[in-house]
């Protein structure tokens, strides 16, 4: 008897290969480490302006085309993508079924779906990302639609993954009247692994072009978004003593309200230490310049287990991270913290900015210790492995039967 093929759609990322994005990044990585693997196949959903399918990684990935209709484009994405997923289920008459949703954007539309894929035999997985509804991008009525739609996405999931302890405390304890079943599985990283004396041609070209010394700046790496705190931490490093210039790699629209802003509140644009150099899609340089920076400055504070805190980890020798639960059950003792408040981060940069050499070492090591140990990517993908088999080699879900008034 052949071995039982785990087959699992994945829904709710824009597309592989990834170009940019954590759940790109993420399907990416654990479509390549199972590529070889003939126990599972992956059915990927890729946002695209034609209906297509292509395979990249062994896995089937199908193109959706959503009408450019604003703000709702995402929700009538997810949506597709569900019923496409559905529909291949069918016409294949494929057992056990997973559909592993990434985010919570269709709560509201999901009861009928979730029956159809139980009536098929199926399980629903979602990755409830972050605290979307605490975004700051985000108008009230939009922000009331995120939490709802969170909580009904909890309501009809079989298994939440979260890829945070702090997410999945959150998840248990705010929607405790669903009983959620839920499991801890965390985002992934590499360890950067080149010698800090061979630099690439790339690495060397674009400090030469931004005239900048190798080890010698401080750097941000983020969306430009009210939440990773961009106020806080330019204000805080302008009015430190460093010498050392501040590098802010990130998707930056200067004809932004929010630019516009913090240009008037913090005067950046006044201290010619303040470097903002665009977004870096080159994902070995981008992780070069991580490495080559003096050290990494996170003021993340929305959302689970955030991937450039990974990669900082795994490559920037000191990170100094905002001292939220998010950030601190990662970084550990492998990370100086600081707090919004003021002075806090002022006071960390120009302490570090003269910490000896064996002591950078030592945060150094730590942090990549870090990352093997608790965030590899073969780590990662062993745990999703298992998880797969176990859900296809079992009856596991919860009852379809959802009570037609709750």
């Amino acid at each position: 008897m052949g071995t039982r093929v785990c087959h699992v759609f994945i829904i709710g990322c824009k597309g592989i290969p990834a170009k940019y994005g954590g759940y790109e990044t993420f399907v990416d990585k654990l479509t390549e480490y199972h590529e070889d693997d003939d126990e599972i196949q992956y059915h990927v959903a890729c946002k695209s302006d034609r209906s297509c399918e292509f395979t990249y990684h062994n896995a089937a990935c199908f193109g959706v085309h959503v009408p450019n209709i604003g703000a709702a484009q995402a929700v009538s994405y997810d949506i597709m993508a569900f019923r496409r997923s559905l529909s291949y289920i069918k016409q294949h008459r494929i057992e056990r079924p997973i559909v592993y949703m990434l985010t919570c954007r269709i709560g509201p539309f999901l009861r009928p779906l979730y029956r159809e894929l139980h009536r098929l035999g199926g399980v629903l997985l979602v990755n409830p990302d972050g605290h979307e509804w605490l975004r700051a991008k985000w108008p009230e009525p939009v922000k009331k639609y995120w939490k709802l739609s969170e909580a009904l996405t909890v309501r009809f999931a079989d298994l939440l993954i979260c890829d945070s302890i702090n997410i999945e405390r959150y998840i248990k304890t705010e929607y405790r009247k669903y009983s959620p079943n839920t499991r801890y599985i965390s985002y992934g990283a590499e360890v950067y692994s080149r010698l800090g004396d061979d630099p690439s041609g790339k690495i060397v070209e674009w400090l030469e072009r931004n005239r900048l010394k190798d080890h010698g700046y401080y750097l941000i790496v983020g969306r430009f978004v009210p939440e990773n705190n961009y106020e806080t931490m330019l204000r805080e490093y302008l009015a430190s003593s460093t010498k050392r210039p501040l590098v802010i790699v990130s998707n930056v629209d200067k004809n932004s309200r929010f630019w516009k802003e913090l240009r008037q509140k913090t005067r950046f644009d006044q201290d010619p230490r303040v470097q903002f150099v665009g977004t870096i899609y080159d994902q070995e340089l981008l992780t070069e310049v991580r490495a080559h920076a003096y050290a990494y400055i996170h003021g993340h504070e929305v959302g689970g287990t955030n991937p450039s805190l990974l990669e900082a980890l795994g490559s920037t020798s000191l990170n100094l991270l905002l001292d939220v639960g998010f950030n601190h059950e990662v970084g550990l003792d492998a990370a100086l913290y600081w707090t919004k408040k003021n002075g806090s981060l002022r006071t960390l940069i120009n302490s570090v900015d003269t910490l000896p050499q064996a002591e950078i070492e030592q945060y150094s090591k730590r942090a990549k210790a870090r990352i093997s140990s608790g965030y590899s990517w073969d780590l990662i993908a062993s745990s999703y492995k298992k998880l797969f088999a176990d859900i296809c080699g079992s009856a596991h879900s919860r009852s379809s039967e959802i009570d037609e008034d709750d």
